[in-house]
């Protein structure tokens, strides 16, 4: 089996159409894209859409299965990761959400499921650092996202880049080291100033 990659929520928000289909391959500019297994960047992501999006992702292909509250597409995105799609009651309200699941591991719907579940139905509205970084990275222009090539450290090559403003000049900064006061800058105002976690 594949090793796990964290369940983690990549976008703050209910995603329309356009930004559903970005958010689908985030990770289309990664290095060697034809020639790796990509299942690792993708498996375990998740985030929320709205019903017609839900509906209309229904309607493009017969789905591979379909269970209670759940469906999965029958085209693979890589190696045996695919769209998992769920309509989920959470206090009181039906809900709709996307996520890669590798379907070699029969638990993994149920997992993300009940992840999902349990995120949502936090008690405060809060969002975590890396929360806060997958919702800057997903929400960014290709134009000003990338990966770091041959003129960064061989420890850094491969890794996430954003461009920020920073003295008076735009940067490419690893997205891992952005500091608070440019994460907060690369923010929608209604985020920035949310609780980080929240007491259990």
């Amino acid at each position: 089996m594949n090793p796990t990659s964290p369940i983690r929520k990549i976008y703050q928000g209910i995603a329309d159409r356009g930004q559903m289909f970005r958010l689908f391959d985030r990770h289309a500019q990664r290095p060697n894209r034809f020639g790796d297994d990509a299942s690792a960047l993708y498996r375990n992501e998740w985030f929320q859409i709205a019903q017609p999006e839900h509906d209309y992702m229904l309607g493009i292909l017969p789905p591979l299965w379909m269970r209670r509250e759940m469906f999965a597409l029958s085209e693979f995105l890589t190696g045996s990761v695919t769209s998992v799609f769920f309509r989920l009651s959470i206090d009181g309200s039906i809900r709709y959400f996307h996520s890669y699941c590798d379907l070699s591991d029969k638990g993994s719907p149920e997992r993300m499921r009940a992840a999902i579940a349990e995120r949502e139905s936090w008690p405060v509205k809060a969002i975590t650092h890396e929360e806060r970084l997958e919702h800057i990275w997903s929400s960014t222009h290709d134009d000003y996202r990338g990966y770091a090539g041959e003129l960064w450290l061989p420890e850094h090559r491969g890794k996430r880049t954003v461009l920020v403003y920073d003295r008076g000049r735009t940067v490419l900064k690893l997205l891992d080291h952005l500091t608070d006061e440019e994460i907060a800058a690369k923010l929608p105002v209604q985020l920035r100033h949310l609780p980080t976690n929240v007491a259990a």
